[in-house]
């Protein structure tokens, strides 16, 4: 008897780690596990950098063109709420997706929309010193700086 519906086939070992904590996630929550759900993880977990759900859809369209872009968002939606993607929200009204890994912070050109993660130590340092001084206890943050990157700056 032939299988009912378009066929899945998602990666061997890689992404393991994800999938098994999308499957706990699902069990946790009652809710179903799909082959749908599993590809777009694997396209996720592919994707470089900041994504939006657009640019995602059209890369999942390109291996499983059965699945529909309402399907990519609520498994992005899903993949936040279980801790395996991060959802950020920049000036520009666009919502893009990120792979939840540790804290970093944003470079944000305003010109041409180029997006650059970085890490500094002495700005982690200065917002801990901050919340001390104030008896404030940080639960998270986002720092983000606008302006205009090397390509785009007109000073030169």
């Amino acid at each position: 008897m032939p299988p009912q519906g378009p066929s899945i086939t998602v990666g061997g070992m890689a992404n393991e780690v994800e999938r098994r904590s999308l499957a706990r996630y699902l069990e946790e929550h009652n809710l179903k596990h799909t082959k749908q759900r599993e590809a777009i993880l694997d396209v996720f977990l592919g994707a470089k950098g900041h994504i939006t759900s657009e640019n995602l859809y059209q890369k999942v369209r390109e291996a499983h063109p059965h699945i529909g872009y309402t399907t990519v968002y609520r498994t992005m939606k899903l993949l936040c709420d279980a801790g395996l993607a991060n959802e950020q929200h920049f000036d520009d009204g666009v919502t893009r997706y990120e792979i939840e890994h540790e804290h970093h912070d944003h470079l944000v050109c305003t010109r041409c929309g180029t997006i650059i993660e970085f890490d500094c130590a002495m700005i982690e340092s200065a917002q801990e010193r901050i919340a001390k001084g104030y008896d404030f206890r940080v639960l998270r943050h986002r720092h983000e700086l606008y302006g205009h990157c090397a390509n785009c700056r007109d000073d030169r």
